[in-house]
Parts: C-alpha cells; sequence; structure tokens
C-alpha cells in the first residue's frame, strides 16, 4: 500500500466516529458486491448510507469510480441536498442523489437506499402486471413491494413527492421502464432486498421464456407465506447472509475496507 492510500485512509478514519467507519466499510462492501453479482451500470447508479448521528448526513460514492473500485475511505460524505461537509478528494453526482435524499428525508427508516440498474430488473419493470407470484423467492419483495411509474430522468424536485407518495412505507420498489430500489436499515438489508428481488426478476423473465402457460401462487398462500417468510429468516434475514458475504469479499479482494 501506498503512502498516499495510507495517508487518505488514516485522514478519514480519524475525522469520523468508529460507527460512521463501521457504516463505510459495510456500504462499500455493498458496492463491491453489486459489481460482484453484475448489477452495476459503470457509473450510473447508487447507494447511499446515513452516518449514525444527529445529523442528517449521508455517504455516497465518488462519481466516476467504478463500483469494484469503492473503498470505505472513497465514500463522500454530504448533506440531503447533495453538499459535501467533509473534505473529499472526489466529487459526487449531484443528480444521482435526487431519488436518494427524497428518500432519506421521508422515510427515518431508510438508513441504506440501493438503486440498480438490472437487465432482469428493467424487463419485469417493462410488464404491466410487474412482478408475478411464480416463484417462491417473488413472495419476499411482493409482501411489500411498490411501483412508480417512469418521469423521465430523475433530475426534478417535483418528482419526489410522487415517489415518496407511492413507496408509502413499502421496503422494494420497482421503477417502471427504469429499474429497481431497495431500502432497509442497513447496507445488508437493502443488499439482501435487491438480491431477492433482483433473483425474483430473473426467475420470472426465464419462466416467460420457456413459452408455457404460468402457474401462479394462490392468494390464500400468499397471504399465509409472507409471515411464514419472515419467520424462517430471522426477519429479512440480513444478519445470517451478511458475515458470509464479507468472508466472501475478504477472501477475493479485502481493498474495501481500507
Amino acid at each position: 500500500m501506498s503512502t498516499t492510500v495510507r495517508k487518505t485512509i488514516s485522514t478519514v478514519r480519524e475525522q469520523v466516529s468508529a460507527e460512521e467507519w463501521q457504516t463505510r466499510v459495510d456500504l462499500a462492501a455493498a458496492y463491491r458486491l453489486v459489481a460482484l453479482y453484475g448489477w452495476d451500470d459503470l457509473v450510473f447508479t447508487h447507494i447511499s448510507a446515513r452516518v449514525p448521528g444527529p445529523e442528517h448526513h449521508f455517504l455516497l460514492n465518488p462519481y466516476g469510480m467504478m463500483f469494484d473500485e469503492v473503498k470505505a475511505s472513497d465514500l463522500v460524505k454530504i448533506d440531503l441536498n447533495g453538499n459535501i461537509v467533509l473534505k473529499s478528494d472526489y466529487i459526487i453526482n449531484p443528480a444521482g442523489f435526487t431519488i436518494h435524499g427524497a428518500i432519506h428525508a421521508a422515510r427515518e427508516d431508510a438508513l441504506c437506499v440501493l438503486h440498480v440498474h438490472t437487465d432482469y430488473g428493467i424487463a419485469v419493470s417493462a410488464q404491466k402486471q410487474g412482478l408475478l407470484p411464480i416463484s417462491q423467492q417473488s413472495l419476499f419483495p411482493l409482501d411489500s413491494l411498490a411501483y412508480h411509474d417512469y418521469e423521465g430522468l430523475a433530475l426534478r424536485d417535483d418528482e419526489k413527492p410522487r415517489l415518496i407518495q407511492d413507496l408509502g412505507n413499502k421496503k422494494n420498489m420497482i421503477l417502471r421502464n427504469h429499474g429497481l430500489l431497495t431500502i432497509g436499515r442497513s447496507p445488508a438489508e437493502a443488499f439482501l432486498s435487491v438480491f431477492i428481488l433482483q433473483r425474483a426478476c430473473k426467475i420470472q423473465i426465464l419462466a416467460q421464456s420457456g413459452g408455457a402457460e404460468l402457474l401462479q401462487v394462490p392468494e390464500r398462500i400468499l397471504e399465509r407465506t409472507a409471515g411464514e417468510l419472515r419467520v424462517v429468516t430471522a426477519g429479512e434475514g440480513a444478519e445470517l447472509a451478511w458475515p458470509g458475504l464479507l468472508r466472501k469479499l475478504d477472501r477475493l479482494d479485502p481493498s474495501y475496507r481500507n
């Protein structure tokens, strides 16, 4: 590790609390995992996380940095308006925080907001019926799933109230003709939610490509199974899956922790 890199890591870590540093490590891990599973879109989507503490400050990826490059010390700390509040060598894309900032401001439980443009997610977002109850995987997001119609590039403030109204108290959202979005109380929760939502979309597209008539899960089973799934996975299962995902990253490249 070069002297410059060590100095950058040391400088950032010395300026933030232990709780913020842990959030930085987890958020950097989420970026690396999105890249590892092939859900990144060059530099054009974002994952944001709220910094622990009373301030409404958030962490976002540097503009132009690939997801598989992101490290804890690289993440830029900003306020709800996208202004940088901790000196950084990097800039952010303010427009990229439009959706994230609106959700963070409206939902106290939205400590992490994850947005991706996956092929299967966009394919399902373009289908009028949206996500169908045709797999066990689909039952997780369907229990807390919202939709928001496409209004063009997410650059205008007047779209925010409609987005928030459509989201309501849901944890998963399909942005029509656009992509997928999940929120969580941590990067671990948001990542697990998008993992399941993305997989449900992939299964749907694969099932539809077979050309056979699809068998949907009956409504009575949907209602009963939703509660059962939460029990089986101890909530959303994030606390069970996250340590293993971090071990996977550590075997491949632990530099996200720097």
